[in-house]
């Protein structure tokens, strides 16, 4: 009928304290060197950019748009035949700020983003017939950048975690489809 079961043995019970103090035993040294090993990948000192070739020719009728909210009546994306990544980790392209209204009007960005550190750059910029480089171009926070677009972009098709894609093409076929290996 009733099978009884053989008695467990007395144990104490675990605090919630001593059990967190446990696991902060055994994870703080994880966490320790996987910071370690990050700041390695981040603070590469010996890192310098290649040089930076002058802004190439864009069409804006092959832009492929990033997506992204819209920004009054503009469209933003990227020539698909500007990018190109370097020996030195940066991606290199031409952005495009299209008017959907009267007029039309077309600005472009030449930028290089640097995924290993989540930076940005603008080398130059398009308006009316010519490109106008930037002074002084300096590297800047994807978070902190004046214009969103370019944290779309890295996030949507240029990084991979804290590196490029593999190729041009892929990062073309993730900005067609922004669910393709995203």
């Amino acid at each position: 009928m009733f099978r009884l079961l053989p008695k467990a043995p007395h144990r104490r019970p675990i605090t919630s304290l001593r059990r967190a103090s446990r696991l902060l035993l055994v994870a703080l040294p994880v966490l320790v060197l996987a910071q370690a090993a990050s700041a390695q990948v981040f603070t590469d000192l010996d890192w310098k950019e290649s040089p930076v070739p002058p802004a190439p020719e864009f069409d804006a009728r092959r832009m492929i748009e990033i997506d992204m909210p819209r920004v009054y009546d503009l469209k933003y994306g990227v020539d698909p035949k500007t990018l190109a990544i370097t020996s030195d980790g940066v991606v290199r392209y031409v952005a495009i700020a299209k008017s959907t209204g009267p007029g039309a009007a077309v600005n472009a960005f030449y930028d290089g983003v640097r995924c290993a550190t989540g930076e940005i750059k603008t080398y130059a910029r398009y308006s009316g017939d010519s490109w106008h480089p930037v002074e002084n171009p300096e590297w800047v926070s994807l978070n902190l950048a004046k214009t969103r677009y370019s944290l779309a972009l890295a996030r949507q098709a240029l990084c991979r975690s804290a590196a490029p894609r593999l190729t041009t093409d892929e990062m073309v076929r993730a900005l067609r489809k922004p669910e393709y290996l995203n």
